[in-house]
């Protein structure tokens, strides 16, 4: 099966006496090559799930498969999920330049010297950056570039899916949109499965094929984006719905651009 599936994972946090079940038997698949999103409110487990996929954490119930093996089978050292996360700057080293730090994702022996040099250079026009700021330092790019030196960096382990959890939502209108149109683009052009985590409901109408609502740890509805927000069955996705309020401006403009 060409997906990450998470199959009726349960996430627990404590010792046994204290633990906290924090994510309760859910189950969601993201395909190669679409984009799924998970909403729900602060505190309701859809970033703690996605963790689970890059082995963050560890389900207590459950499993969770890429291609349809056990995530702990992989072979030690591939990275066939990445995640993305909000603040590019914690993630990204403040004294490595971006290309050292895009380098540094490359499986090793994958090229020689000369060969990462030019994958770097490549990956950053995948991102739609100048390779030239491969010599620069984090602090000397914007928050939009540096998102996209993390992208650039999750891409350059080759993975199948990436994990993207609210990684626009710091970022002003403008850079946002551009930067789910990149999203959408990449998803085309590499057969990318993308778990796109968001509290916003506009963003995920405007940038997601399917998208999953998370309450208290449960995935209480999922769907077709366009069914699930034009026509929600669950009282919880009304209420999230009714909480929004109004669409934001990314979805409103007609092809957001930079």
């Amino acid at each position: 099966m060409s997906a990450l599936v998470f199959d009726s994972v349960s996430i627990r946090y404590g010792t046994a006496g204290s633990a906290a079940t924090i994510v309760r038997s859910s189950s969601l698949e993201v395909p190669y090559g679409r984009i799924v999103g998970l909403v729900g409110e602060s505190g309701s487990g859809k970033s703690t799930l996605a963790k689970a996929a890059v082995r963050l954490v560890e389900p207590f119930e459950g499993r969770v498969t890429l291609g349809g093996h056990d995530i702990r089978s992989l072979p030690r050292g591939s990275r066939p999920i990445h995640m993305v996360f909000q603040d590019p700057f914690s993630s990204l080293n403040p004294r490595m330049s971006v290309g050292e730090s895009i380098a540094e994702a490359i499986r090793p022996g994958r090229f020689n010297r000369a060969g990462r040099g030019r994958e770097v250079e490549r990956l950053l026009e995948l991102v739609q950056l100048d390779p030239r700021l491969a010599h620069v330092l984090p602090h000397e790019m914007s928050g939009g570039q540096r998102q996209r030196v993390a992208l650039a960096r999750a891409l350059a382990a080759e993975p199948k899916v990436v994990v993207a959890d609210e990684m626009t939502s710091a970022l002003d209108v403008s850079v946002q949109g551009a930067m789910l149109n990149l999203i959408k683009a990449l998803r085309s052009a590499l057969d990318l499965g993308v778990l796109f985590i968001s509290h916003d409901l506009a963003v995920v109408r405007y940038v997601c094929d399917e998208v999953a609502v998370m309450q208290g740890g449960v995935i209480v509805e999922r769907g077709p984006v366009e069914q699930v927000i034009d026509d929600p069955q669950h009282p919880y996705t009304r209420a999230l719905l009714a909480a929004a309020g109004h669409e934001s401006e990314v979805v409103n403009r007609r092809g957001p651009q930079e």
